[in-house]
């Protein structure tokens, strides 16, 4: 049990990693295409950008259900599922405000992971934006920090 435990937990831990690089180099590369409407004004409810947390979650709802027994691959895929969890309560929910309730952070951690996002989106298009983890986030003054010196045209409604 504690092993399971802690391939869960070591899972969570590894996919903000696996979220900051495909965030970086797949969603503002080759994946543009989706993840640009998640960059762009909308009133619709859902975004293409969408498509990457089905894609994930498709991923995870694959190792639980072909794992052999309840082995490593199926707590991967829970820790997968768990991270997704998290992923949509504190960045569709928190951050972006896509819940029909408010909670805005005042101070502390969840204060700097709504900061650093609202970062991210300063820049207009998809160069030269900053803070790509979705549960972590650096310190805000760094952030602002390489944003300046990335020299990226902000978007309008920026807060920097």
């Amino acid at each position: 049990m504690l092993l399971n435990a802690a391939i869960l937990i070591g899972t969570v831990l590894v996919m903000e990693v696996v979220a900051w690089a495909v965030h970086k180099y797949v969603m503002h590369g080759p994946g543009w295409g989706w993840h640009r409407s998640h960059h762009e004004e909308h009133d619709d409810v859902l975004e293409k950008n969408d498509l990457y947390a089905v894609l994930f979650a498709g991923l995870a709802l694959l190792l639980v259900v072909f794992s052999p027994g309840r082995g490593p691959l199926y707590w991967i895929g829970i820790g997968m599922s768990v991270y997704g969890a998290l992923y949509f309560f504190v960045h569709d929910g928190l951050v972006h405000q896509r819940w029909p309730f408010r909670y805005v952070p005042r101070n502390g951690y969840l204060k700097r992971l709504v900061q650093a996002h609202r970062l991210h989106h300063a820049v207009e298009g998809r160069d030269g934006c900053v803070s790509f983890g979705f549960l972590y986030a650096p310190p805000v003054r760094r952030l602002k920090d390489e944003l300046r010196q990335s020299g990226a045209p902000l978007a309008r409604d920026s807060e920097t």
